[in-house]
């Protein structure tokens, strides 16, 4: 039985048969679908003569009723910048109702009321679903670094005649019944060039590498792909390769997948992705006026709805930004991400650029908020950072930053690093480093300082996040190359050969490719003591990026190879300092 064989019966099951014409009116198909499925249906025993539904049909709609659903919510929906700051993106209101909720209530019309969601990102916001629908919720700790495959395999055990589906979605029409007969996956006749499967003649869906249909998300799964799909899940997420996938990967067999399609209108079934989108969609929602976008409108001194083109740029280690357009030029906005209020003083951060606003070494700052560390910049499209590997950006990235530091400018706090490996260890509240030799490693860096303290400095103005990101390759009209440092945070008084440590390990770079970095700096040739600073500034910061990635882990967000490297750090350069200091 294909898809369209079932909506036909389902058609049915509600209305009494009068005749042909009247059938097609209430399923939707034309006559001659019609025909052709009762025909079918007759056939294959799950119509009698006079249209009347058999027992074999009353047998299948019991074995294949709706029993359960997943609601898979813990991602960040990261494209709903800057609404995400404020609430997740299934809470998101269209017409004065969170779209989830309104996916519970649908789903409650169907019958179905065992409901599992799956939260990660602002995971509390979703606890009044509890009482007010009494559903369960699953927490994914791991929500910023896996995809939604990694959620629905930490509720697989409860797939089996289960609805499917993201928290993000907004039906018109009820999407859920009390009769299913088959696995099917929701997509709709819009085009898209994101999406990577497509409506065959046979209502399969397909693999594509051309644009596809739209893909929405919702599910049923039941019947004979119970077993194959669980099995598809477990097998892809068991190599611990596969945590970027989406879940709808477990669904394909041999670039087919093995639920058929059910196709919904475009117009009446709409993922809400962006701002932007929901804007078109209904103008009225409260999410629009968001914290953001009325800081922007008072800042520019327009209405609200003279912000466009809102779209989201990729998450940063930090914060979160998004760029927009006003006035005919574009811009980006900084919004401080998770326990930066903790990390950053943004007083500090101010201070450093009233410093250097009119130096021509920065971004081109519009408004920033020394309280919050909300931020507004100039944006640059015909701008590109440095790659790290191509070793010409990087000496010309090491000839700029020496350039500023010349400059010798100062401010009235410096960055302690030594201090800030306290003060980030302290953010932990109590709990263990994930290291178990973490306090052999800390007091091994520890022993460095007196080394470092010995050693002739140049204090000046030290960006201190001075890595390959941070550098931006401006192409001026004449054709000239400006470089332009951006992201000043955690700067503040220091020795600035520790910008030289951490663009090295922010690089994850090797030893070899460490000591090529210091050489770029130092065209005149480095010094040996100087050099085992930087190993020391290398083992320390190291540490100091590691124990930051410990708190921020806390709140939910990892870092996975970066954060272990940082360690690493720590533990190879204080021996390979240990191993030279009797060169000295």
């Amino acid at each position: 039985m294909n898809i369209q064989e079932f909506e036909i019966l389902k058609s049915l099951l509600h209305y009494p048969f009068i005749n042909q014409r009247i059938l097609a009116s209430t399923s939707g198909y034309s006559l001659g679908k019609v025909n052709q499925s009762l025909k079918w249906l007759q056939q294959n025993e799950y119509l009698t003569a006079d249209m009347k539904i058999t027992e074999k049909t009353e047998q299948r709609l019991r074995q294949y009723r709706p029993k359960n659903a997943i609601i898979l919510a813990a991602g960040y929906g990261l494209r709903m910048i800057p609404i995400n700051s404020e609430v997740p993106k299934g809470l998101i209101e269209i017409d004065g109702q969170a779209l989830i909720e309104r996916l519970i209530e649908q789903l409650h019309e169907a019958g179905v009321y065992d409901i599992t969601i799956v939260v990660g990102f602002m995971k509390e916001h979703y606890e009044y679903l509890i009482d007010k629908y009494s559903v369960t919720l699953k927490v994914n700790m791991d929500y910023a670094t896996k995809n939604n495959i990694h959620s629905l395999g930490l509720v697989a055990d409860k797939i089996g005649n289960t609805y499917i589906l993201p928290c993000d979605v907004w039906c018109e029409t009820n999407p859920f019944s009390q009769q299913e007969l088959f696995s099917w996956y929701m997509v709709t006749d819009l085009v898209d060039d994101d999406s990577y499967v497509r409506v065959n003649r046979k209502l399969e869906l397909v693999q594509t590498t051309q644009s596809g249909n739209q893909m929405i998300g919702i599910s049923y799964i039941t019947g004979d792909v119970i077993k194959p799909f669980v099995e598809n899940l477990t097998r892809l997420l068991s190599s611990g390769q596969n945590y970027d996938k989406f879940w709808e990967d477990a669904l394909f067999l041999n670039d087919k997948m093995m639920a058929a399609a059910k196709i919904a209108s475009s117009k009446n079934t709409v993922e809400i992705n962006t701002f932007e989108q929901l804007r078109e969609f209904d103008s009225n929602s409260s999410q629009l006026k968001s914290a953001a976008i009325k800081k922007i409108a008072n800042i520019m001194q327009v209405p609200p709805d003279d912000i466009k083109n809102i779209t989201v740029v990729k998450k940063g280690m930090t914060n979160r930004s998004f760029l927009f357009t006003c006035k005919g030029r574009q811009y980006m906005m900084r919004i401080p991400g998770e326990g930066t209020d903790k990390m950053i003083n943004r007083k500090q951060e101010y201070a450093v650029y009233q410093t250097i606003k009119n130096l021509a070494i920065s971004d081109i700052i519009q408004f920033i908020d020394p309280e919050n560390g909300y931020k507004i910049t100039t944006f640059w499209e015909n701008a590109r950072t440095c790659d790290p590997e191509n070793f010409d950006d990087v000496a010309l990235c090491m000839q700029r930053l020496r350039q500023f530091h010349n400059m010798k400018l100062t401010v009235g706090h410096k960055f302690d690093i030594f201090g800030q490996i306290e003060y980030y260890e302290s953010l932990w509240n109590g709990a263990s480093s994930c290291y178990r030799d973490y306090a052999e490693t800390k007091r091994k860096v520890f022993e460095l300082k007196p080394y470092i303290i010995s050693q002739p400095k140049d204090y000046c103005l030290t960006h201190i996040d001075a890595v390959p990101d941070n550098f931006l390759f401006l192409q001026k009209e004449d054709g000239d190359v400006e470089i332009r440092l951006i992201d000043w945070e955690y700067s503040g008084m220091q020795d600035p050969h520790v910008d030289i440590a951490m663009f090295a390990i922010y690089s994850l770079y090797s030893h070899e490719q460490i000591e090529k970095l210091i050489d770029c700096y130092f065209p005149e040739k480095c010094a040996l003591p100087v050099r085992l600073k930087i190993y020391c500034y290398i083992a320390a910061c190291g540490l100091l990026w590691s124990n930051w990635c410990e708190y921020k882990r806390q709140l939910g967000v990892e870092f996975g190879e970066y954060s272990l490297r940082q360690y690493r750090y720590a533990k190879d350069y204080y021996k390979r300092f240990q191993e030279l200091r009797s060169l000295l």
